[in-house]
């Protein structure tokens, strides 16, 4: 076997081993990207429950003061009972006055927490109101969620089979390519994003679209070695010659 013709086999096995290898990057990258999608997913679903948590929170605040208003208003109700009780108890009419004005503001007061907790009714209203439409929100995202989440991990279950399957291929192809060529190829793969060997399209690198000289043609028809583009540094071959 001369050597051109063993340049020429290795690049056939190249090309080979490049279809395999665009595969394999390509799986490899979705293998990374899937996982980063239910992360995305996850947060944009914890988003939604913390919004949740705070209307939870805002509501039990509202309830909270509205328990608080409901002990004034029984204070003030016990306070005007018993400042009635003490009306006969008085012997001057200065005292009655006195006592009369006393139980006039302690119902002003009353009238007052009235009005809040009218107003209270309402907030509360609108916080339960607020809750129980963010709970149905939150109910139907988690449910798209952990349907999509069980989409993409079964998509990339399927995907590690399918990498498996390529780089049994790659394993069996590998030991046809001289060490050192391989070698070459595997660093160029390396740098160049998946991408080591690539066909001459009428004069234009298929890597890099650089235009190719007559010189270098003519270096990569002599298969005396592998030829790569000047630009983009990608191996180069003729795909009618091979």
């Amino acid at each position: 076997m001369t050597a051109t013709t063993t340049i020429k086999d290795q690049l056939r096995r190249l090309v080979e081993l490049q279809t395999i290898d665009v595969e394999v990057y390509r799986f490899k990258n979705e293998l990374q990207e899937l996982p980063a999608e239910i992360e995305r997913l996850k947060g944009e679903f914890e988003n939604k429950k913390a919004t949740l948590k705070h209307l939870e929170d805002k509501l039990k605040a509202i309830q909270v003061s509205q328990k608080s208003l409901d002990n004034d208003m029984k204070s003030k109700e016990d306070a005007i009972a018993k400042a009635d009780a003490s009306l006969a108890l008085l012997k001057t009419n200065k005292e009655y006055q006195a006592k009369l004005l006393e139980i006039e503001h302690i119902k002003a007061d009353k009238s007052v927490i009235e009005d809040k907790i009218l107003l209270g009714f309402d907030e509360v209203e609108a916080a339960r109101k607020a809750v129980d439409t963010e709970r149905v929100v939150v109910a139907q995202y988690e449910k798209d969620f952990l349907a999509r989440k069980k989409e993409v991990e079964d998509k990339v279950a399927v995907i590690r089979d399918q990498l498996k399957v390529k780089e049994s291929q790659r394993l069996r192809l590998t030991p046809e390519v001289r060490p050192d060529l391989l070698g070459r190829y595997d660093r160029i793969l390396q740098n160049k994003g998946g991408v080591a060997i690539v066909q001459v399209n009428d004069h234009t690198c298929g890597g890099c679209y650089m235009h190719l000289t007559d010189h270098l043609l003519h270096q990569i028809k002599m298969y005396g070695d592998l030829v790569c583009c000047d630009m983009c540094a990608r191996i180069l071959y003729l795909a009618d010659e091979l």
